[in-house]
């Protein structure tokens, strides 16, 4: 089922790339001149229809799905041994860093988040008001930073604990 909705230029664009060219962009409608030439083009490759190699656009795998054609098909790369054993090696690599990596935050030491993630790790946490104190953040860049930067980002559980009558303090769990 095709769900992409496509302008009529860009439909004209594409539908006359698969029929005449072979994906290949070089044509188009005598309305679409210059910077409305870019727009299209611009539309076509931010939604992934359309690529390029450099020099010339063509149609996508992705612009074919959304004219209801069938993808062309691609021929088999030879495999270069030497690429493969490069290759190989990164993966190698890459495992092993994975492996030996440690659960630390990855920011700058002296960075505020540093100073902030270093408050938070105390026995005794950190409120909003400290954390302001100390980074010159205003409350809500404070909140905001707990539930992108570390939660979502690093990774890291923040808990809160509220005294009877006292301030809401925060820790790293």
């Amino acid at each position: 089922m095709n769900t992409t909705q496509l302008t009529p230029a860009q439909h004209a664009i594409l539908a006359y790339a698969l029929e005449h060219t072979g994906g290949k962009i070089d044509w188009f409608p005598d309305n679409i001149k210059g910077g409305a030439r870019k727009k299209v083009l611009d539309g076509l490759f931010n939604r992934a229809l359309i690529t390029t190699d450099g020099t010339d656009w063509f149609v996508a795998a992705e612009g074919y799905d959304a004219m209801g054609r069938a993808r062309p098909a691609q021929a088999p790369l030879d495999a270069d041994p030497e690429i493969e054993a490069a290759v190989t090696a990164a993966e190698a690599a890459w495992a092993r860093d994975a492996s030996t990596e440690q659960a630390k935050p990855s920011t700058r030491e002296n960075s505020k988040q540093a100073e902030v993630i270093r408050m938070l790790q105390r026995p005794e946490g950190a409120t909003i008001a400290q954390i302001c104190n100390a980074t010159g953040w205003q409350a809500h860049t404070v909140r905001g930073t707990f539930a992108g930067a570390f939660k979502k980002k690093l990774g890291l559980t923040i808990v809160s604990d509220k005294a009877q009558g006292g301030e809401r303090v925060y820790r790293i769990a």
